[in-house]
């Protein structure tokens, strides 16, 4: 077995942000063996994967972080001694409808990872895991404040819920068993790869396509915009510097209101697509809002600049049209997705493998 530096398990790399994570370490760091776990349920799409696929660095292995026996075999195949943990149903309008699958994956899945890290470590150093949240379990805010890591927490759909009960389960193994842990806190993110439920990549694949852009309410509520790349970069900082039992905000510092969001991103399509200019705004929809729906996020996120000096680099309007171009440039990406074509893809590049 190679003598890698790390040996690390990212769980849910085929996801949107876990992706951007898992290209980012491969490339980033030959040294590090990367091991991506991952279901690959309907937001899993190896082909966000493609350009590292074949990397001696890293390796795939399609399972559920719910059956503890497949979680256990790949720490011990691998001699994992990292975690990092996107793995987890994060649609909050598919938890309104199906609790039970969030708190199935979200906690049961989290847990499982708990107990292979805590039989397979049998001593702790140099060993870490790191367990990627929301912003969301916080609750809501009105119109002044921010979140800090000490804010209560106060989930209000059953998606916050089953990632705030994770995040306590997390902090509980640290402090029963001295797990080394560390959790973030991250606010929405954006860019290239999101599956298209998610409201930027929604109203971008709709303004092509000429559909209605639906928007909740009057859409005066209000998120903090973090772009992926900043995220995972904040991710690398805080695994490599953070303070084990520590948790850390990671924002974006960019609050807009949903419809502001929306505008934006019709002027932007409307820009570089080469229609006339407001032709998009016409499909703006109000429809009716969600059940539950916060009206405010905001992260504070002094301590993570204080303390390990990073800090978010993407403007949100650069950001956005970095966005925009990226999913105008990769067309049969999109097509894929919302065909389903992406689900066919682990077989034709794996059956043979022994995956």
């Amino acid at each position: 077995m190679k003598d890698y530096k790390k040996r690390i398990l990212i769980t849910g790399g085929a996801g949107f942000i876990g992706s951007h994570a898992v290209r980012h370490f491969v490339n980033k760091y030959p040294e590090y063996l990367i091991v991506n776990l991952d279901k690959l349920t309907y937001a899993g799409n190896l082909m966000n994967l493609r350009d590292v696929e074949n990397k001696p660095n890293y390796r795939f292995v399609k399972g559920d972080i719910t059956d503890y026996d497949t979680v256990k075999k790949v720490f011990d195949d691998y001699g994992i001694d990292t975690v990092i943990h996107f793995a987890a149903e994060s649609h909050v309008d598919r938890s309104i409808e199906n609790p039970d699958d969030f708190v199935k994956t979200n906690v049961l899945g989290t847990v499982n990872l708990l107990n292979a890290a805590k039989s397979s470590w049998k001593d702790y150093e140099g060993k870490t895991f790191y367990h990627i949240s929301t912003d969301e379990v916080y609750g809501s805010l009105g119109d002044t404040g921010k979140f800090t890591e000490q804010t209560p927490y106060d989930p209000h759909s059953p998606y916050s819920a089953s990632k705030a009960a994770s995040d306590h389960f997390v902090r509980a193994y640290y402090h029963t068993y001295g797990l080394p842990v560390v959790i973030s806190n991250a606010s929405n993110n954006y860019g290239p790869y999101q599956f298209p439920e998610k409201l930027i990549p929604l109203i971008i694949n709709n303004i092509l396509e000429q559909k209605p852009l639906p928007v909740y309410g009057k859409g005066e509520n209000v998120r903090d915009w973090l772009y992926v790349e900043d995220h995972v970069k904040g991710i690398d900082t805080v695994l490599h510097k953070g303070k084990k039992g520590e948790t850390y905000n990671i924002g974006g510092e960019n609050e807009r209101k949903n419809i502001e969001v929306v505008e934006k991103l019709c002027e932007i399509t409307d820009e570089l697509t080469g229609r006339t200019p407001g032709e998009s705004k016409k499909l703006i929809r109000f429809v009716k809002d969600r059940a539950g729906h916060d009206w405010r996020y905001a992260l504070d996120i002094s301590k993570i600049k204080n303390e390990l000096g990073w800090r978010p680099e993407t403007d949100f309007d650069e950001g956005l049209r970095k966005t925009v171009r990226w999913y105008l440039d990769n067309k049969e990406w999109l097509d894929n997705v919302t065909s389903g074509e992406y689900r066919h893809y682990y077989e034709r590049m794996y059956k043979n493998r022994g995956v």
